[in-house]
């Protein structure tokens, strides 16, 4: 038995297994919609791929009875967390009218859905870091005890909504944990040509508050950077500025080819340190995960995501009489 981390951060076996699979489903509906998309059956796909860990283990840290999520477009495993299925995202991958996030209107990893309190992203990057600060506003003149948690990768830090969003929240000491994904490329531009100083997380001593940065391929250690943040937030402490430092591993999206870019050995590096195996190899260190149960897991999420493909790709398009609805008020 190897060293138990989890259960320093009060986090039980049965936890840190919901945090696999968690991280694994995300992985597998990402790994099938790019066999979807490359077969001509869906459109686009923006991958979660290298970022899981940080995305699950930051939103296990919150509370999804209170807390609001305002997720950027690579945040499958946030969304899985806080309610969303396979079935949901196979929805939104093939635009079809049941997709909750909307109606089929939008690309995927457009999230939103009023009753998992996953707030609606825009297209612009960046834009859900100000709406994250208003409705912790929001909250906070209500008197609710919530804390909104939001995301971005690092291209997104250097965008003005950023800075006015993170100043704001800061001279107000409200609620809101920024996370910065970063993943060491804004689509084809390295860290190296976007940031002066070392990490983004510096930047938050210019606003006076904490700012953190964690290994973004360790789910437990994101768990207790959020959690911490989340904690300061709920005593009235203000904002927490964290950022998770992974690799994306697949290309920006399916439109991109990223061989332009950066080498393939530099890649194979990264996947050497896949969050989904080094967090594998750390379970059955600690007796919670043997090479049986990993087989079992992988198959029952085949399964879903068989059944969630075959429902997604049999159900209806949204009616074109539909098209007004969600534009004017009716």
């Amino acid at each position: 038995m190897g060293e138990n981390r989890h259960e320093k951060l009060g986090l039980s076996s049965e936890n840190v297994l919901e945090m696999y699979k968690t991280m694994l489903m995300a992985r597998k509906i990402d790994e099938r919609m790019w066999l979807l998309n490359r077969a001509g059956k869906i459109p686009f796909v923006i991958s979660c791929q290298g970022q899981e860990a940080a995305q699950v283990g930051a939103a296990m840290a919150l509370d999804r009875e209170k807390d609001y999520v305002l997720p950027y477009y690579r945040d499958m495993g946030v969304v899985l967390w806080f309610g969303m299925t396979a079935r949901d995202l196979m929805l939104s991958g093939f635009a079809k009218a049941e997709d909750p996030n909307s109606g089929g209107r939008q690309m995927p990893g457009h999230f939103g859905a009023k009753k998992y309190r996953i707030v609606t992203g825009s297209s612009p990057v960046t834009t859900q870091v100000p709406h994250a600060v208003g409705m912790a506003l929001g909250g906070k003149l209500e008197g609710k005890d919530l804390v909104t948690f939001t995301t971005f990768g690092e291209g997104s830090s250097n965008q003005g909504d950023f800075h006015e969003g993170i100043n704001f929240a800061s001279v107000h000491k409200l609620p809101v944990i920024f996370m910065c994904e970063n993943n060491k490329y804004a689509i084809s531009v390295p860290i190296s040509k976007q940031l002066a100083c070392e990490n983004v997380s510096d930047r938050a001593l210019g606003y006076g508050i904490p700012g953190v940065t964690v290994d973004g391929n360790d789910p437990l250690a994101v768990y207790e950077a959020v959690k911490q943040a989340a904690d300061r937030g709920r005593r009235g402490e203000g904002p927490t500025l964290i950022e998770t430092v992974s690799y994306r591993l697949t290309p920006h999206s399916s439109d991109d080819d990223d061989r332009a870019y950066r080498s393939r050995e530099e890649v194979e590096e990264a996947k050497a340190k896949d969050p989904l195996l080094t967090f594998a190899a750390y379970l059955k260190e600690t007796g919670v995960l043997t090479d049986e149960l990993q087989q079992q897991l992988t198959d029952e999420i085949a399964t879903v995501i068989d059944e969630a493909t075959d429902y997604a790709e049999a159900a209806p398009y949204a009616d074109p009489e539909s098209s007004m609805r969600y534009v004017y008020a009716e």
